[in-house]
């Protein structure tokens, strides 16, 4: 058995990707998008025609409209494929503004609604700022299920655990990015590697802390950069994971051991924390690469948002 087939015994395994005829020969459970993977997916002459046929559809509605009529077109393609969810981003642009995020996850909810998906199919991918967090605690009381995204600290995980948010996405690649790129030529990736990556870290202290304390927002480690962070993840709620690396673990046929174990962290010992909004900002403030990355990866959405908005209304 490959490690893939592996790893679904352990894992709910996501597909990163927006390119839903690539799904298929992984059979994933769910699937996540983002502004940069729609971007990168429309980009592509076999996504061309569902653009422009989306566009023309819609040609006489304001550009965000339209934007986020492509962003559930897509979803709905992936929805053909996968049997679980998608998990659609509202624009990063929102991710200081409680009010607007809300009103954009009601109208991408509700476009999916209208097309006969319903909400349990759906997820809304939300930046793990504050003011995100708490949009999506009460989208969470309207039955509208949130992916807490750019997600690099512990408060983080805590608030959207506080929240009761559905799922959250911690970020295993980019943390190890920012270790590896601040240690310079230090850096011993060996040593660095499976258990002791930083991100690995990052993940298996909030999937420990949450089964502790019998939270129950669900632990999906994202944006890996090598199997072996995947390998050291085993066991985790869910993985969402790049084609690239899917078609990795399908070619490994080493025995893939569990390495989060719900029942073993139940039995740790564990303190409670909690945070309010200003020990939220203040613990993110002290922790300078989930500040840096969490403000880079709105940014990056940013742009890729307004390069999708310029492809659509040119």
């Amino acid at each position: 058995m490959n490690q893939l087939d592996q790893l679904k015994s352990l894992t709910t395994v996501v597909a990163d990707t927006g390119n839903f005829l690539q799904l298929a020969q992984f059979a994933p459970r769910d699937a996540t998008t983002n502004p940069s993977l729609i971007l990168k997916a429309v980009q592509s002459p076999d996504y061309a025609p569902l653009l422009k046929d989306t566009v023309a559809a819609h040609k006489a509605k304001p550009l965000d409209e339209i934007v986020d009529q492509v962003l559930v077109r897509f979803g709905l393609e992936i929805l053909k494929v996968v049997p679980g969810r998608v998990s659609t981003e509202v624009d990063a642009r929102l991710s200081f503004d409680k009010a607007a995020t809300v009103a954009r996850a009601r109208r991408i909810m509700a476009l999916y609604e209208a097309a006969g998906v319903g909400r349990e199919r759906v997820l809304i991918k939300i930046a793990s700022t504050w003011e995100g967090i708490q949009a999506a605690a009460e989208l969470e009381c309207e039955g509208i299920h949130c992916n807490l995204t750019l997600l690099f600290s512990f408060c983080q995980a805590v608030a959207c655990g506080e929240a009761g948010i559905q799922l959250i996405s911690p970020f295993v690649g980019r943390i190890y990015d920012w270790y590896k790129k601040s240690a310079g030529s230090a850096w011993d990736e060996v040593a660095q590697s499976g258990a002791n990556d930083p991100g690995v870290k990052s993940v298996t202290q909030i999937y420990n802390y949450y089964k502790k304390h019998g939270i129950k927002t669900e632990v999906m480690g994202a944006s890996f950069r090598n199997v072996g962070q995947i390998q050291a993840l085993a066991g985790c709620d869910l993985l969402t994971i790049s084609p690239d690396l899917l078609s990795q673990l399908q070619a490994l046929d080493a025995a893939l051991p569990r390495a989060l174990d719900a029942e073993a962290a139940a039995k740790a010992e564990i303190a409670h924390v909690s945070f309010d909004e200003a020990g939220f900002r203040f613990a993110l403030n002290q922790d300078a690469m989930a500040t840096e990355k969490l403000a880079e990866g709105i940014r990056l959405f940013a742009i890729d948002s307004a390069k999708l908005d310029q492809m659509i209304a040119s």
